[in-house]
């Protein structure tokens, strides 16, 4: 006589049922496998260096020696002076914003809204002048993204690293 096992009419042998349910029970652990780095990084936290600086037109050609590591992106850019004036380390969760002030009163809201292996996504908001970007990053690179508008030939530019 034959276990009746979840289709009606079908009998299968006592073998076939352990191996069904063997079966069964190692897809259920593959697909809990599979789901673990995905909650796993969710729970996690995402360390974020995120850098102020102030692009100048005027004055002489400079970059601060703590950009040293920008250089070759902010020689593409149309200032000629660059300076750090602010630096923030933070440990970001996903779906959580972080409000860094800028040096002209107002405020950059980081918020992660992706996080995979070697890539984050975040959007940047300047609320005060109504500005809104999503930015991917590689864990091998930072993004320097302009935060005010040009007033007197200077504006005020963030950088952010994600795994500093």
């Amino acid at each position: 006589m034959g276990v009746e096992h979840g289709i009606p009419g079908v009998a299968l042998s006592g073998a076939a049922a352990q191996r069904r349910t063997a079966t069964a029970g190692v897809l259920v652990a593959l697909m809990c496998m599979a789901a673990l780095p995905s909650v796993a990084l969710a729970a996690a936290t995402i360390p974020i260096r995120v850098r102020i600086i102030k692009g100048s037109r005027q004055g002489p050609a400079a970059v601060d020696p703590k950009l040293g590591d920008l250089h070759g992106q902010l020689g593409r850019l149309s200032y000629q002076r660059w300076d750090q004036v602010g630096e923030h380390q933070k440990d970001m969760e996903l779906g959580k914003s972080v409000s860094l002030p800028l040096p002209d009163g107002s405020a950059l809201d980081l918020t992660l809204v992706d996080a995979r292996k070697d890539t984050v996504t975040f959007e940047v908001k300047v609320p005060a002048r109504k500005t809104h970007s999503r930015l991917t990053i590689s864990k091998d690179q930072r993004i320097v993204h302009q935060v005010t508008d040009e007033k007197s030939g200077e504006a005020f530019f963030a950088t952010v690293r994600p795994w500093p």
